[in-house]
């Protein structure tokens, strides 16, 4: 899935979440102390910035579809290899990296197990393979309050806890059926700090997808109830908002 927003609208929206937990997610994944890392789906770069101070910045890669979070990356990090492509289809030879790793991807991939099946071709035997996913299925994300309000309007809705690494047991699955050994699943959190209401309704209104896509398609009025069900969901501020994400790390 590609991504057709500004990378300063992922960055209010979910930038604010992946950025933590990109930190977490780096320190459970127990990643060796050199070589080379791949951030796959690396969007505007929470991840490639933490992987850049542990390896070092040429010894950092990112893949990313969204030609605009691409873009971004290469404003970011100058010195790091991103490169315009999909999980599925990676543009890197065999055994390249040390370390490869996909945050709040796995869920967004056309074919989940051909990303992880790619993500171990590039890897070098005994490197590391890590991914992590919000858990949508168990309500902990931090849309999880949004999709719960959208509902009241939105039948059917994408709320995304029927994709591929929102449930327990879905990443340990994945990486183990793309040949993996030594297998470990874990949480991980992201807590986020609100001074009002308003600054966590207004990134829902950047239109990115699924959540922001699917209220900018309803009608103003249906908009309006769904930001009227949130208030009465949220409290006015200030607030912290506490997300959970599965996390799962193996060997090559």
């Amino acid at each position: 899935m590609s991504f057709d927003v500004a990378a300063e609208a992922y960055d209010r929206f979910m930038g604010r979440y992946s950025a933590p937990l990109a930190a977490e997610f780096v320190r459970s994944a127990r990643l060796p102390s050199s070589g080379r890392a791949l951030d796959v789906g690396c969007g505007p770069g929470a991840l490639t910035a933490e992987l850049t101070a542990r390896f070092g910045p040429d010894q950092v890669a990112g893949v990313d579809p969204s030609e605009s979070f691409v873009a971004a990356a290469h404003g970011r990090f100058p010195w790091a290899d991103i490169r315009h492509g999909n999980a599925e289809q990676l543009p890197f030879d065999d055994d390249t990296f040390d370390a490869t790793l996909a945050e709040l991807v796995v869920h967004f991939m056309t074919d989940a197990p051909a990303g992880a099946r790619e993500m171990v071709r590039v890897t070098r035997p005994g490197g590391v393979v890590a991914a992590c996913v919000w858990d949508f299925a168990g309500g902990r994300a931090p849309q999880s309050t949004f999709f719960t309000a959208l509902a009241s309007v939105l039948p059917g809705l994408d709320d995304e806890s029927d994709r591929l690494g929102a449930t327990r047991g879905d990443l340990d699955a994945l990486l183990r059926g793309a040949g993996c050994t030594a297998v470990e699943e874990t949480e991980l959190t992201a807590s986020v700090d609100y001074a009002t209401f308003d600054d966590w309704w207004e990134p829902y209104t950047l239109g990115v997808s699924p959540a922001g896509k699917q209220l900018a398609a309803l009608s103003d009025a249906d908009r309006e109830l769904v930001r009227a069900r949130c208030r009465e969901l949220l409290p006015a501020g200030p607030f912290t908002v506490t997300a959970t994400a599965w996390s799962a790390r193996a060997v090559v």
